[in-house]
């Protein structure tokens, strides 16, 4: 059987790679309507293969 340790001593220990957090991008009104757009064409498509298989 497979024993789970929950010891808070792994806490303590750095990670192996330190991570530079990333700001989130802003987009333009104009990528937000492509972005949209794309969106709703694979689900567009998505909606006709799925009515096709089934």
């Amino acid at each position: 059987m497979l024993i789970k340790l929950h010891t808070p001593v792994f806490r303590f220990f750095r990670p192996k790679t330190e991570t530079i957090k990333k700001t989130p991008v802003q987009l333009t009104r104009a990528q937000w309507i492509t972005a949209d757009r794309i969106v709703i064409a694979v689900m567009f498509i998505a909606t006709i293969i799925g009515a096709i298989l089934f």
